[in-house]
């Protein structure tokens, strides 16, 4: 046994890795013997490095997929990465203009020559991190969403979806990023709440004294304005209707109309209408057939219809404009306003609506089968409360925005002939025009929306459009693992584009983790500075630590709190598990290791069974749900205290006798559980399981290829359990009489037992002798045959006296049996009001009531017997 002394996972955690990884045991292959599961990872962005969220979502995911590979399937964990259009064409401009250079400078080819070689430079940065973290995924299917495969896809799917007339280009309200000159979909805006004013207008009627106030938070863009709506309801506004106003500054004429869209109770309840700039306007100006008026430029300065205005930015713009407008008489007043403000999601500029001609996705006969199957839980969320996101965004979802004024990304599929204005929407490149048989043909200069190809990422990976074998085993996955942020950005749309396209729901199940915030509850970001840098804590702790750290406790759905207590919380477990696992291989050398089946086991070595094959089940059921906290959770608690602390223990005085059989059905236990705690464990902490796992004289080829424990109803020893549970209660309460009462912990002292039924601690002798500091055992009839001083305690209606001599403190003693006698006489009143609850007695069911009866009734018993001793003590 070559074990070393200390853990320390930097001298072996890579090289195992690298073994894992050249031997092909990551690789899931076709297999009709075998059932597949698939998991396809959030494809992380070439532009990113490994972060806290990034770690427990692929801890979480490696977690799933090592437990489903060790319970036999065909697990497929699928990688890749994301091209990032927005993310990855600033970082480039950045490097350019640290050179001096813009897009226009190096032009398109030229620009995309560069990101292709960034790519390369810095996309497999994040892969090698995934590695260090344990990460198992299938390396040889790695994808990207540029690649050849998945661009192949996405020309299919956008002509696909452009034949049945479910993407269209048009002119229409969009969202628009000023700097970054591109559009952005709903779902690429964030809204932050702001403080800004309320300005109301006075708009004169034409041919009358008479004003119309309007509120509106934008006055830059009343040069776009084209009407003035009020609600057709309001009886305030109704001899209005149909007349016209005069625009203020630029004395143009608009009408007034009624809109049901005006609330009555908003501002003055009469409102601007500005189609160009505001969505809900354009969808007003629809219905009334208004002229559409762009005031903005794409740089988000005013253009020439704002006249003097022209060329200053938006805020400089409303400056200048409210200062006329106090000049003129026609500012009422200005409100303080409070209201949600567009970000952009990359650059967090203010977006911009504009309306602009875009291409689109007609959403709705999408959206309405998606939100079936989530309704008929054909795909399920875990926690089910984010189901709630899913539907609130696909019920009011709007055409969704899919062309970006970028050159990084995948280029629309449309074509113009030069010569005869013929459009062709192709799969193919189109070199020749079909109509005039022109070469003079021009593509689309837009790229698609990343979220385009990601939508497609659980199918486009496996070979569609190509009815390949792996799609067809493969697909549908089984669960993604993704965190609530982007639900809508993502989730929902590879649900509707796995049934439009697949014509099947791209996976089963959606476990959905919260983030990991600081010790503080903090969300981790860089003006803060609280960020963890998880490569770090690999290097320093080991990759085990970190997934240990990020996984016990954690809740589906829920946030949690990263911090140096959990991280030194996950170093000692690492360390226990180490110490344990060497003691038990020490043991081991040179011994005949056998079957438990074939042992002669002890009522030690039948709790420790039962104990696992417990904890087994528990966790299997558990990671079965997803439920991975609480399995690890069940998992750290049977590990530390049952195995290290009390089995290890009872098992000394056997290791350390002289009978060799014993010690060698002893050691066989030991080993046996230590082997299935491995195998447990592994999912979680791959790589020191691996290591430990290599030394066991039982060991195979790999860990990571072993069955996963499975539940064995026949190794359920109840009454040799019952045993050593009272086993340890008695040991426990003959410790904490030795330090309650000062005396040393290895101070032998003789101990009396009264009890009705004592062949359970019969059985335990031994280990109450040896574990508890015991020199000698006697069984007597009650406390009266004793002349000695002693103390006492009472467990599970057993009667312990110990005489301690003069190490007694008399009235200490008799303080902590009154503090003892509160304690149940508080446990009575308790459950006596329980039981006098009329309620509580129909309701509950009887199993409970009886349930609490009995404890009542050994709360009396112990009560009676605590009143005895303190009464022969008082005496």
């Amino acid at each position: 046994m070559d074990m070393a002394k200390t853990y320390n996972p930097s001298e072996f955690e890579r090289e195992i890795y690298s073994k894992w990884e050249k031997s092909g045991y990551f690789r899931a292959e076709v297999d009709s013997n075998k059932l597949p599961f698939t998991i396809v990872i959030p494809p992380p962005n070439i532009t990113g490095q490994l972060h806290m969220g990034h770690a427990l979502d692929e801890t979480l995911q490696d977690t799933i997929i090592r437990f489903k590979r060790m319970q036999g399937y065909s697990a497929l964990w699928l990688p890749g990465t994301d091209h990032a259009s927005i993310a990855t064409e600033v970082k480039i401009v950045e490097q350019m203009a640290k050179e001096g250079l813009t897009k226009k400078d190096v032009g398109r080819e030229g620009f995309l020559e560069r990101a292709w070689k960034w790519k390369e430079k810095y996309g497999g940065r994040i892969v090698k991190q995934l590695k260090l973290l344990g990460s198992s995924c299938d390396w040889s299917r790695l994808a990207f969403t540029m690649d050849e495969r998945c661009s192949r896809a996405v020309k299919e799917v956008f002509v696909n979806l452009y034949e049945k007339g479910l993407i269209y280009r048009g002119d229409r309200i969009i969202n628009w990023c000023p700097d970054c000159k591109t559009a952005l979909s709903d779902a690429e805006v964030e809204y932050v709440e702001e403080d800004s004013n309320l300005w109301y207008v006075k708009y004169p009627v034409k041919d009358s004294d008479e004003f119309l106030t309007v509120a509106t938070s934008r006055p830059e863009t009343m040069f776009g304005d084209t009407a003035v709506a009020v609600n057709p309801k309001d009886k305030r506004y109704a001899h209005l209707v149909g007349k016209t106003l005069i625009l203020p500054l630029l004395n143009k004429e608009i009408p007034i109309v009624a809109d049901d869209y005006v609330e009555l109770e908003f501002g003055t309840g009469a409102v601007k209408i500005t189609p160009a700039h505001d969505p809900n306007d354009f969808e007003v100006g629809i219905r009334h057939n208004l002229p559409i008026v762009r005031v903005l430029n794409d740089d988000g300065t005013m253009n020439e219809l704002a006249g003097s205005y022209n060329g200053l930015t938006a805020m400089d713009c409303r400056v200048k404009v409210v200062e006329e407008l106090k000049e003129l008489g026609l500012l009422e007043k200005i409100e303080p306003l409070h209201h949600n403000v567009g970000h952009c999601y990359r650059c967090n500029h203010t977006v911009e609506p504009i309306v602009s001609k875009q291409w689109f996705v007609k959403m709705q006969p999408l959206a309405d089968p998606a939100i079936e199957v989530v309704k008929k839980k054909s795909v399920k969320f875990i926690p089910d409360r984010f189901s709630k996101i899913y539907f609130n965004w696909m019920e009011n979802v709007r055409d969704w925005c899919i062309s970006r004024q970028l050159w990084w990304g995948h280029r629309i599929p449309e074509y113009y002939c030069q010569d005869c204005g013929e459009m062709i929407i192709s799969k193919e490149d189109v070199k020749v025009c079909p109509k005039c048989s022109s070469t003079k043909i021009v593509q689309d200069e837009d790229v698609l929306d990343t979220w385009f190809s990601s939508a497609l990422w659980p199918f486009s990976t496996l070979g569609f459009p190509e009815n390949t074998d792996d799609l067809n085993y493969f697909y549908p996955t089984d669960v993604l693992v993704t965190g609530y942020d982007i639900i809508f950005f993502w989730v929902a749309r590879m649900v509707f584009s796995g049934l439009e396209h697949m014509k099947r729901i791209p996976f089963k199940d959606v476990l959905i983790h919260g983030l990991v915030r600081d010790a503080q509850g903090r969300k981790m970001s860089k003006s803060l500075g609280n960020g963890i840098d998880p490569a770090e804590i690999i290097s320093k702790y080991g990759a085990d630590t970190l997934r240990f750290s990020l996984i016990n406790g954690v809740a589906p759905g829920s946030d949690m709190r990263f911090s140096d207590e959990k991280i030194e919380g996950a170093r000692n477990f690492m360390n226990k598990i180490w110490n344990a696992s060497r003691f038990v291989l020490l043991n081991a050398e040179g011994k005949q290791i056998s079957d438990i089946s074939n042992c002669k086991l002890t009522a030690a070595d039948k709790w420790i069974i039962t104990k696992l094959n417990k904890t087994v089940k528990d966790v299997t059921v558990n990671m079965e749900k997803y439920e991975m906290g609480i399995a690890l959770s069940n998992l750290y608690d049977f590990v530390w205290n049952d195995f290290c602390d009390r089995y290890i223990e009872l098992t000394k005085p056997i290791l350390y006798g002289e009978d060799d059989k014993k010690r060698e059905d002893t050691v066989s236990v030991l080993v046996h559980v230590l082997d299935k705690i491995l195998k447990l464990l592994h999912p979680f902490i791959p790589f020191i399981t691996e290591k430990i796992y290599k030394d066991m004289p039982i060991a195979n080829e790999t860990i990571m290829l072993e069955e996963f424990p499975r539940y064995n109803s026949r190794l359920n020893y109840k009454v040799a359990f019952s045993e050593i549970e009272q086993v340890k209660e008695i040991i426990k309460a003959i410790r904490n009489v030795k330090t309650q009462s000062g005396a040393a912990p290895s101070k032998k002292v003789k101990l009396y037992v009264v009890s009705d039924n004592p062949r359970h601690i019969k059985n335990g002798t031994v280990y109450i002798e040896k574990l508890a500091g015991v020199a000698g055992i006697e069984f007597i009839e009650s406390k009266s045959i004793l002349t000695e001083k002693t103390v006492s305690q009472i467990v599970s209606g057993i009667e312990l006296y110990i005489p301690l001599g003069e190490l007694v403190d008399l009235s200490k003693e008799l303080e902590r049996l009154k503090k003892e006698l509160t304690t149940i006489e508080s446990e009575i009143k308790r459950a006596s009001g329980k039981l006098a609850n009329k309620g509580f007695l129909d309701k509950a069911p009887k199993a409970l009531v009886d349930a609490e009866r009995n404890k009542l009734d050994d709360f009396i018993d112990v009560r009676k017997k605590l009143m005895t001793q303190i009464s022969e003590l008082e005496k």
